[in-house]
């Protein structure tokens, strides 16, 4: 009965108020970036938009390890990625500004491509190495400004909420700019809205932020290097990975 009354919340309240969420966030992060408040109008309004969106799913979200990070520096984030809920549990909850290194066809979604664009988001191009290549130096330029990234290193949603083999162009962007990584393990978004479906379900939401991998001393071109990174933090995020996703 209960789940009864969710559907009926969720499409007749949650969706309509969400879209409009959306759209007022979109248009707020253009405007406050072309009028050159990049530093605010990138991450205050798209954390907003993140929290009141599980707020108002009625998911309730616990995170715990926010004491690892140093808000003075910047940081790769790595993270697995279960679900949609992934972007709002992260730039809602990780309190600090990022800037997202994301898949090519979100900048196809109206509103929210243009926003992601003027924000100064990365859109990942795996078509050709050369435009791999320039991905990578479009996340070295924003970590030069100052800001950190946020990375789902498998590079698409998981089909069963086990986490896929993780790539290594995260760890590249962090050995080049000298930059410690910070693993995170998120549980819950798998199901609340996996990928393929539109079934919106109520569910807990976990964030787990682990302590930084040092990249200092590591030789970008050793390519072992970079795998290696990868698999210790795949490590570190299965730890504290629900059982059902092990």
């Amino acid at each position: 009965m209960l789940n009864f009354f969710y559907k009926i919340y969720v499409w007749l309240f949650f969706v309509p108020v969400f879209l409009v969420l959306t759209i007022l966030t979109a248009v707020t992060v253009i405007v406050g970036c072309l009028l050159g408040g990049e530093k605010i109008f990138a991450y205050y309004p798209g954390m907003f938009w993140s929290k009141l969106t599980c707020y108002l799913a009625l998911c309730p979200v616990r995170v715990s390890g926010r004491e690892n990070i140093n808000k003075t520096k910047s940081y790769v984030f790595v993270a697995n990625h279960q679900g949609a809920f992934d972007i709002f549990l992260i730039y809602g909850f990780l309190g600090v500004p990022i800037k997202w290194v994301m898949k090519a066809g979100l900048g196809k979604i109206p509103f929210v491509g243009a926003a992601c664009r003027a924000a100064g988001f990365v859109f990942v191009d795996n078509t050709t190495f050369k435009a791999a290549a320039k991905t990578i130096c479009e996340a070295e330029h924003s970590l030069r400004n100052g800001a950190s990234i946020a990375i789902f290193p498998e590079g698409s949603r998981t089909n069963d909420g086990k986490m896929k083999r993780f790539k290594k162009g995260a760890y590249q962007i962090a050995v080049d700019q000298h930059l410690s990584i910070i693993p995170i393990t998120l549980n819950g978004p798998f199901n609340v809205l996996p990928i393929g479906s539109l079934n919106l379900k109520r569910h807990r939401l976990e964030m787990v932020i682990h302590a930084p991998v040092d990249t200092g001393g590591l030789n970008p071109l050793e390519k072992k290097n970079l795998q290696q990174l990868a698999n210790v933090t795949q490590e570190t995020i299965a730890v504290a990975l629900w059982n059902e996703y092990k």
